[in-house]
């Protein structure tokens, strides 16, 4: 049996409203108001073996000493799960539970979660640090919130771990996790391009922020068979020595090299200077990252025109997008100066 302490405030502890916000910390014996819930929800596969209670104003005039107690208080009780809230979209409420669940996790390394309105300032402050299910904007969305924590609360205390956001039914924590798979990511790649074109329902394994500007596609080449077509790459490709200083990450510079070199890959040869990735398959054969050799195939058998004399190169990782926007716009200038007609970008 799965044993919880269980964090509220003094709203749903049945203390009092906002005149009763000075409430000092306590600790209570098994479920308090929204712990009932719970138990409901985990049937007999769980218990409440301690509720905390403080008040919002009092745990942010003393933060530091209550969430001392706390750890204490758990360090000794020994739960297996910490559910804190839910918060929905109160303020104080919500960083207050983020704040305790991080304490928690990180002091004593019990698995702890808390749910909150995905707009609640708590989102902003803890996501990186804590696990978070998302709830309405209100208590009238209890229950869906409850079942969430539950779910999502009994697996950490199993020692499942987290899965994609969307799929654990999480609110994301801004990172991602790379995991092995058995179908390679060209293939996956092509997979979701096809699916795209073809109207269907496809997911992308990189999600774009929120607020990204809209690109809308260029128009389609009229006729690929005379069409001059641009390699440009943010992987990082550059002579070996790195000549013209671009930053392994967080650039603020690019270049552009002759195909004819890189056709050669010698004198010198080309090398990955990203931070981002493990580069050794690349040196090897810089064709996997800057696919000249499959170009000048399609150019010899007139599937396109001609593959343009040189390949532009950045890296990606870590770069702003004040300066991604920049060196687009400058290689853009160059590419349209040269009578470049398409473009083949590559990444890692």
């Amino acid at each position: 049996m799965v044993r919880i302490a269980h964090y509220l405030n003094q709203f749903f502890a049945g203390i009092g409203g906002e005149d009763k916000a000075d409430a000092p910390f306590e600790v209570r014996e098994g479920a308090v108001g929204p712990g009932r819930a719970i138990l409901l929800e985990t049937g007999d596969d769980a218990e409440i073996v301690q509720t905390l209670v403080c008040g919002d104003n009092a745990f942010h005039a003393g933060t530091d000493a209550i969430l001392d107690a706390i750890v204490a208080t758990l360090a000794e009780s020994k739960p297996d799960l910490l559910i804190a809230g839910p918060a929905f979209n109160a303020g104080r409420y919500g960083l207050a539970c983020g704040a305790v669940c991080s304490a928690v996790s990180e002091r004593l390394g019990i698995p702890s979660l808390t749910g909150v309105y995905p707009e609640a300032p708590a989102v902003d402050v803890y996501r990186s640090r804590v696990v978070m299910v998302p709830t309405g904007d209100s208590a009238a969305g209890m229950r869906e919130a409850v079942a969430s924590l539950v779910r999502v609360g009994l697996g950490l205390a199993a020692g499942k771990p987290l899965g994609p956001a969307d799929e654990d039914g999480r609110i994301p924590m801004g990172y991602r996790k790379a995991v092995v798979t058995d179908v390679p990511a060209a293939r996956r790649a092509l997979d979701l391009l096809m699916a795209k074109l073809a109207g269907e329902p496809f997911l992308s394994e990189v999600a774009l922020p929120k607020g990204a500007e809209p690109i809308p596609p260029a128009p389609a080449v009229a006729d690929l068979s005379s069409a001059v077509i641009a390699l440009v790459t943010d992987g990082g490709l550059v002579p070996e020595g790195n000549p013209d200083r671009i930053e392994s990450s967080s650039a603020t510079r690019w270049a552009r090299y002759p195909v004819a070199d890189l056709a050669g890959n010698h004198d010198p040869a080309f090398l990955s200077i990203h931070a981002g990735y493990d580069s050794q398959w690349v040196d090897a054969d810089p064709n996997r990252l800057v696919p000249l050799d499959a170009l000048q195939a399609l150019a010899a058998e007139g599937v396109i025109g001609k593959v343009h004399e040189f390949f532009y190169a950045t890296t990606g990782t870590g770069t702003t997008v004040t300066h991604a926007e920049r060196m687009g716009e400058e290689i853009a200038k160059a590419l349209i100066s040269d009578g470049v007609h398409a473009v083949l970008v590559t990444s890692t």
